[in-house]
């Protein structure tokens, strides 16, 4: 009789004990979701200072396994993105550098957590193309980045071809890449047109966690493309800025900077 008593005060503390967990988890979803809202946010503002505060609030959910992988991919998009949007707003130099380094680490751990994480090997991409172009004088330095690089965009457009955040972040690399090796404006315009037709087609993630961000983004690097082409396009240049806007009307950069410049384009 005893020994069936033990066996279910055990099982009790046992049932006990996964429920607590299971909500810790609940809770730590739910809260990292919050966080990563506020923090997408904050990046089409370019507010600098909301997103180094999400990234810091990220960082007591890492002990939570189940989300780790997705917890550090949302702290590197914190620090590559600040860095973006600081290329945009002129900050120093040094202050952009240091969030690509924290950015490509991050990443880093986020793929050592879950080794076949796609959208943690985009972000890294993306992380060090910004830091080798900010050391392109360097060549000894962008020549071990681009090194890094070119494995990486292999392995990740081999998983996933379709993926239109990839084929976003391969853009500028054909934009710099010239005609005779497979690039160039037309190619780069061509590869973010695809981007957007595959995107416009998929229904976004119902997870939070999972990345889904990329339409506005090609409409604004299409209308980019176009703004500075050789030969610039500057209707098609000031319809997918507008479109851009459309769905984020409050992003800094492009309502800000881009379109301006497009709409002065078009005055001269």
């Amino acid at each position: 009789m005893n020994s069936i008593r033990q066996q279910l005060i055990v099982a009790v503390i046992l049932c006990s004990l996964s429920t607590s967990n299971a909500t810790s988890y609940s809770d730590a979803r739910k809260e990292a979701a919050q966080i990563v809202s506020e923090l997408q946010r904050a990046d089409y503002e370019g507010n600098q200072v909301v997103m180094q505060k999400c990234h810091d609030q990220l960082t007591p959910l890492l002990k939570n396994t189940e989300i780790a992988s997705r917890v550090r991919y949302w702290q590197g998009f914190a620090t590559w993105r600040k860095a973006i949007n600081g290329f945009n707003d002129s900050v120093d130099p040094n202050e952009l550098e240091q969030d690509l380094d924290r950015a490509i680490e991050e990443f880093k751990q986020s793929i050592a957590t879950e080794p076949k994480y796609v959208e943690a090997r985009i972000g890294l991409i993306s992380s060090l193309g910004y830091l080798a172009f900010m050391n392109k004088k360097s060549q000894e330095r962008a020549k071990q980045l681009v090194g890094q690089i070119m494995p990486l965009i292999k392995e990740t457009t081999e998983a996933a071809p379709d993926n239109p955040r990839l084929i976003r972040v391969r853009g500028p690399i054909l934009w710099n890449t010239p005609p005779e090796r497979g690039g160039g404006q037309d190619k780069a315009i061509e590869n973010y047109k695809r981007g957007l037709e595959i995107i416009s087609k998929i229904k976004p993630s119902a997870d939070p966690l999972e990345p889904s961000w990329g339409k506005p983004e090609l409409l604004m690097n299409l209308a980019y493309s176009y703004l500075n082409k050789n030969t610039p396009d500057l209707k098609a240049a000031e319809r997918d800025a507008r479109a851009a806007l459309e769905i984020v009307p409050y992003w800094h950069y492009v309502r800000d900077i881009l379109l301006p410049q497009i709409l002065a384009a078009r005055r001269k």
